[in-house]
């Protein structure tokens, strides 16, 4: 593809060589004469100079003294990102339904389907146009799976489900486990019956093993746009907004609310019945204590509890000096204890 035809999908004009050809999308540091590179940081501004890269995605302030081949963006990494899917698209199987695929009578599918080998659609499940279910996948009965998806392999559906449009669910997902719901009695722990459901909204991807469990009444639900990276759990009667991100090995206890464009950074613990308001930011390893409210508005929380950054930072220091402020505590006592003695 010319550096013209890319500038132009991207809507910006090209400074050098439109006519040159690109061959595909590489790191800055890798990337030879046919291929293409972002520039971001300052550092990497400078590590520019001694790219090989043939087109270079710079910002708008790049100092290109080398009359080099760029493209400058407000968003160097968005732009990139954007001529990436397209230099580099996805495959997509062919449609059509693998002959040891196990498809119901009762089953719906949309037109231009792939369903893989060993792949289960159970009765009155629904499938739309151009979806792809991948080798050994479950979609329980009367499950819903939006147009436009993408569910790898080993992925499973468990019945009542919905799954919107545009979705991605990475190996080993899991959609509508019980929730974890147990009442306590002299004979041992009873099951609360799990009758809800799990409804995914348009666009969400969850990355590999996620589990998101059926709601105990009603449903669990994920909003438009939400990304899980791998291996997070969603515990029963969650509601997760639209547009969050929650990065690997976090825990969503049950009836917690995490409203829109929250991120939840790796392995955050969050208890039962927590509300995390819209745009709040959740540090790696955090923990959230069950039902309490964490304000949003952009405000960043880390640490066990989480509380403010700059207030869990300033414990952080103190938390350094304790060593130095225990040996002047007990030089202290010491004084003390010498100045209360008699005199000989």
């Amino acid at each position: 593809m010319k550096v013209s035809e890319i500038a132009h999908g991207l809507g910006l004009p090209v400074e050098g060589d439109g006519g040159l050809n690109i061959l595909q999308a590489a790191p800055l540091d890798t990337a030879g004469p046919a291929d293409i590179a972002f520039v971001l940081l300052r550092k990497a501004g400078r590590e520019a100079a001694a790219s090989h890269a043939g087109c270079l995605i710079v910002p708008a302030d790049f100092d290109n003294a080398e009359v080099r081949t760029i493209i400058r963006a407000g968003d160097p990494r968005a732009a990139f990102a954007r001529v990436v899917a397209r230099l580099h698209p996805p495959s997509r199987p062919q449609p059509g339904i693998h002959p040891s695929a196990l498809v119901a009578a009762t089953a719906m599918v949309g037109q231009d389907v792939s369903i893989g080998p060993f792949a289960v659609i159970s009765e009155e499940a629904a499938i739309g146009d151009r979806t792809a279910i991948g080798a050994h996948c479950f979609i329980g009965a009367g499950a819903r799976i939006g147009a436009d998806s993408t569910l790898h392999a080993r992925v499973n559906v468990y019945p009542l489900t919905s799954v919107g449009a545009r979705a991605i669910l990475h190996s080993g997902v899991v959609l509508g486990a019980d929730g974890f719901g147990f009442n306590r009695t002299p004979q041992g722990y009873e099951k609360f019956p799990q009758i809800g459901r799990v409804v995914l909204g348009d666009d969400v991807e969850l990355g590999a093993n996620c589990t998101v469990d059926r709601a105990a009444l009603g449903a669990t639900e994920i909003g438009d746009g939400t990304k899980f990276d791998d291996m997070v759990h969603i515990g029963h009667n969650c509601r997760i907004g639209r547009h969050v991100l929650i990065v690997a090995q976090t825990g969503v206890g049950g009836g917690s609310v995490i409203e829109d464009w929250c991120v939840i950074g790796g392995q955050v613990g969050i208890g039962d019945n927590v509300r995390i308001k819209s745009g709040a930011i959740l540090g790696s390893k955090s923990g959230v204590l069950p039902g309490k409210i964490l304000p949003g508005g952009g405000q960043t929380y880390w640490g066990v509890p989480a509380r403010p950054l700059k207030q869990y930072l300033e414990i952080l220091a103190l938390q350094g000096r304790l060593p130095e402020m225990k040996a002047a505590l007990d030089e202290l006592r010491a004084l003390v204890s010498q100045a209360g003695k008699p005199a000989k």
